[in-house]
């Protein structure tokens, strides 16, 4: 693949990346609000709409746009070789279980029946960027 193809590809790897971003910081906000709000309410029925349309038209394309093209790259470009790139690859695989995570805890919201606090959701929310933080340096630094 020509060097002009390569980072077209790294571009659009770059813009799923910032859009599954935005769903996981976005997600855990809107559990937060949803927590405020009775069970069955008419708040609560469009809380479950924008969570799943948020999951199901954002966040999951752009986890499968966001793998798919960093595995493409990390193969053609000999990637898992380096130190770095294992490390991050481990952030990438946790910030991919934030995602399973945030599926179930909207599936409860689904069915009426969230157990977790805001405090829980609150905590939760700084999980992800805590994640992006570590894998940008890596991706960045590449200090090992």
């Amino acid at each position: 693949m020509s060097g002009e193809a390569y980072l077209w590809v790294k571009a659009v790897h770059v813009i799923a990346v910032i859009s599954w971003m935005a769903g996981l910081l976005y997600l855990p906000r809107l559990f937060i609000y949803h927590c405020e709000v009775e069970a069955g309410s008419e708040a609560s029925e469009k809380f479950k709409v924008m969570e799943r349309r948020l999951l199901k038209a954002i966040m999951a394309p752009a986890a499968i746009v966001t793998w798919a093209l960093g595995l493409w790259m990390a193969i053609s470009g000999g990637l898992f070789q380096d130190g770095w790139f294992h490390a991050k690859f481990t952030l990438v695989i946790l910030m991919s279980v934030c995602h399973l995570l945030m599926i179930q805890w909207k599936n409860d919201f689904a069915a009426d029946a969230n157990k977790r606090s805001q405090k829980f959701y609150r905590v939760a929310n700084e999980v992800p960027t805590l994640l992006m933080i570590g894998i940008v340096l890596l991706v960045v630094v590449k200090p090992f």
